[in-house]
């Protein structure tokens, strides 16, 4: 039996992924933000919840504290995110598309580093192919895209950023954790709900029915990289749409972006892990 952690657990991708690990055996600690769904989905489950909002890194924070109380985790599946609306900092600071998507999921497995590493945990990144039809060009000097805004730069960039997170996990702890991330698909899903784009738009019409696949089929991928193992099942450091790898457009071949996203993200939540 694995324990799984999965954020954006309450709705979704991550609520589907969860009703099949938990039909599978195994233990899934659900985390939401809204208190009634997360508690729902949960409840239904007989699994553990936990509450945080990723616009708050006290939230997250706070989260991590929680987390600490499991014997060990397996999987962490930084799965929460979305794509916004208009251009909004939240209170710590920083462009609400960025901490919710990334530098949320940063702090987190920050604050749990240790302990995956102890656990030879596998974290996985809910990412999509966004990074390569709105996150080129790259640009890690402008990761609260004050420059040229829209909400699909900024959650192009942000998708992206798990990748380039994924990647520097594997480059900095080779053989002590391990790191995936994939594309989950166009899903029918909410995510879209708080942006103010075309996509918001589809996905309140019967159009969302084309070319779309439904939440329970897109959490297969999550399920199969969650149960999967590392060398055999996946590659770490890799991005899968489905069976195969993602080709993202943004090389950053000599990792240098990553390194300086890492740097970045640790100054940014720096009050948070001193």
């Amino acid at each position: 039996m694995k324990t799984i952690v999965i954020t954006g657990g309450s709705d979704g991708i991550g609520a589907a992924a969860a009703k099949v690990l938990v039909g599978l055996g195994h233990r899934v600690i659900i985390v939401g933000r809204n208190p009634t769904k997360t508690a729902a989905v949960a409840n239904a489950l007989k699994m553990p919840y936990h509450l945080a909002d990723f616009t708050k890194l006290a939230d997250v924070q706070r989260l991590a504290n929680e987390l600490r109380q499991y014997d060990h985790i397996d999987v962490l599946a930084n799965n929460a995110g979305g794509i916004m609306g208009e251009r909004t900092l939240t209170a710590d600071g920083f462009e609400k598309t960025f901490q919710v998507n990334h530098l949320g999921a940063f702090l987190l497995t920050q604050l749990l580093l240790d302990k995956l590493v102890a656990d030879h945990a596998t974290v996985i990144a809910t990412s999509s192919i966004a990074a390569n039809l709105f996150g080129a060009p790259f640009d890690v000097n402008d990761l609260n895209v004050s420059q040229s805004y829209t909400s699909e730069k900024a959650y192009g960039y942000a998708k992206y950023e798990n990748i380039l997170f994924t990647r520097e996990l594997v480059r900095r702890y080779p053989g002590q954790l391990h790191a995936v991330a994939f594309h989950p698909g166009v899903v029918r899903t909410s995510f879209s709900s708080e942006s103010n784009t075309v996509m918001r738009w589809l996905y309140q019409t019967p159009l969302k029915y084309l070319g779309t696949i439904s939440p329970a089929k897109s959490a297969q991928r999550l399920v199969k990289l969650a149960l999967g193992t590392p060398g055999v099942d996946f590659t770490d450091g890799a991005v899968y749409n489905g069976k195969h790898l993602l080709q993202v457009k943004n090389q950053d071949a000599d990792g240098q972006d990553g390194q300086a996203l890492w740097e970045a993200s640790m100054r940014a939540a720096a009050d948070y892990l001193a």
